[in-house]
């Protein structure tokens, strides 16, 4: 995979390049990371990427002309190009699976009060927002999806488990998890998970999932396909929790 990165502040992603997966992904081949500095792309002294918006309003608006440019220099026929915004549509594991299968992907980071619409309404495969909040610009959100996506890319985790067991991947969130030592702070481990019966673990993880995701997150049971067994658990889990309530 190769991912292009269009944004005013390159130099914030040259430890992102190096860091844990995304280092260990570009070494074993597997993507290309590569940040465009937008300013590289004006043709006036002052490298100006911003100007006062038409019909008034606060803050500043970047111009067209070194985005297009900016966009025209890394863009090729299987390229997808994101905008990241805050009126964008929410992101999900969902499309951190569907992205992870494409060949290119180039990242426009915004900035000041955002980019000229016209670079939007034109040259813009999709808007992602990370979430209903407001950030100063669009890195850290590329930053998201870029770590997101490439751990979905095969060979780039030691183990496929790794990705298939975590927290949304199957619509779910992930079992509570444990590690040595046995006892902490007179706080033992579940007694199952030292039991050796692999059978009766992944029942009580599959349990314990649903658990975490029906209190935590309802809203992701929400048209899940679930097993009969699935079911039993969770009209368990549900009555569990009336009683301890009532």
């Amino acid at each position: 995979m190769k991912i292009h990165i269009l944004t005013l502040f390159p130099e914030l992603f040259s430890v992102f390049r190096v860091w844990s997966i995304v280092g260990r992904t570009i070494e074993k081949g597997l993507l290309t990371l590569e940040p465009v500095n937008i300013r590289d792309f004006t043709t006036d002294k002052h490298r100006q990427v911003d100007d006062y918006p038409y019909g008034g309003g606060p803050g500043m608006v970047m111009k067209p002309e070194p985005i297009y440019k900016a966009l025209n220099s890394v863009k090729e026929d299987n390229s997808t190009t994101i905008y990241l915004s805050p009126q964008g549509k929410p992101y999900n594991q969902e499309m951190a699976a569907t992205l992870s299968k494409e060949e290119h992907l180039i990242l426009l980071c915004g900035h000041y009060e955002g980019v000229d619409n016209r670079i939007i309404d034109n040259y813009i495969d999709m808007e992602i927002s990370i979430g209903d909040y407001v950030l100063t610009g669009g890195e850290l959100p590329a930053m998201v999806l870029i770590e997101s996506i490439i751990r979905l890319i095969p060979g780039a985790l030691a183990s496929e488990e790794s990705f298939i067991e975590e927290s949304h991947f199957n619509g779910l969130l992930e079992h509570p998890q444990y590690t040595r030592p046995r006892v902490f702070r007179d706080l033992g481990v579940p007694d199952i998970l030292l039991s050796g019966n692999h059978k009766k673990i992944e029942e009580w993880k599959r349990y314990k999932s649903l658990e975490t995701t029906y209190i935590k997150r309802s809203d992701l049971l929400e048209g899940q396909k679930l097993s009969p067994e699935d079911k039993e658990m969770l009209l368990k889990i549900k009555e569990k929790i009336k009683d301890k309530n009532s």
